[in-house]
């Protein structure tokens, strides 16, 4: 039985895409099968797993229903993937008369219990694409940067939360806040912690004690093929995800995880 994570915040560039990543490779230094789906229209994650650029079929093709999923999987040094491109941002889903919050359920039925685990990287957007990911998953995860225009839209998000609940999936757990490009030292990055633990109340959840710091390794690693964990597992901000992936490894059934395997 898989276990499916979707990333998501409507805010962009608050690490959703590197988050993904790190979780994908993670989790398959510890020999777990894993499925990344990247629901982005800017089709980050498949650079960040080294898929590169050309690839046949995506997503889209998928959830349109013109290619089996099977046929569209791409292979990467840490699990497959079911990349992105830009046509995601029109792709006219909205038009399927029926069960438009399952498209994507339905469309990854036939290889689900291929896989231990799923990891899903949405949109910077609340919209049917974020709602099929939620419908879904299992657990999510919401990385949030330490600033405070992080903090606007937050109280968006917990109303879709409580509709999916309400509505397409009972069982949807939001395993945590994470804040990204923290730093401890400053009174900015304190006050949104502060802020963060009281939003984090108010969707029964918390803010995780894993912190991501800056570093220039998570920009670096998808530029030389590797994950961040390969690519220089001393830095500040991969030991940071690192700790992330031990902190949730417990609630998600993963065993510790080391930059070693």
């Amino acid at each position: 039985m898989s276990i499916t994570i979707t990333v998501s915040n409507q805010k962009g560039g608050v690490g959703k895409t590197t988050t993904s990543a790190a979780l994908a490779s993670g989790i398959s230094l510890v020999g777990k099968k894993v499925l990344g789906i990247d629901l982005d229209p800017q089709g980050n994650l498949g650079f960040c797993l080294g898929a590169g650029m050309a690839n046949q079929f995506t997503v889209l093709d998928v959830l349109k229903g013109t290619v089996p999923v099977q046929d569209a999987l791409v292979e990467t040094d840490y699990g497959d993937l079911l990349v992105s491109d830009i046509s995601l941002s029109s792709s006219g889903l909205e038009r399927i008369p029926s069960d438009r919050e399952y498209i994507l359920r339905n469309a990854i039925k036939p290889i689900v219990q291929n896989y231990d685990y799923i990891i899903i990287d949405t949109p910077p957007a609340l919209n049917l694409l974020t709602v099929n990911a939620y419908s879904v998953s299992d657990h999510l995860i919401i990385p949030m940067a330490s600033d405070i225009l992080s903090l606007v839209g937050l109280a968006q998000l917990k109303e879709t939360i409580e509709s999916v609940r309400d509505t397409f999936n009972p069982g949807l757990n939001v395993l945590g806040i994470l804040l990204t490009r923290f730093n401890a030292r400053t009174l900015l990055s304190r006050d949104v912690l502060e802020m963060a633990e009281q939003l984090a109340a108010q969707i029964d959840t918390k803010v995780f004690q894993s912190r991501i710091r800056t570093g220039v390794a998570i920009a670096e690693a998808p530029a030389h093929g590797e994950s961040i964990f390969s690519y220089n597992p001393r830095s500040s901000a991969v030991q940071d995800y690192l700790a992330f992936l031990n902190e949730i490894a417990p609630a998600i059934h993963l065993k510790e995880v080391s930059h070693n395997g």
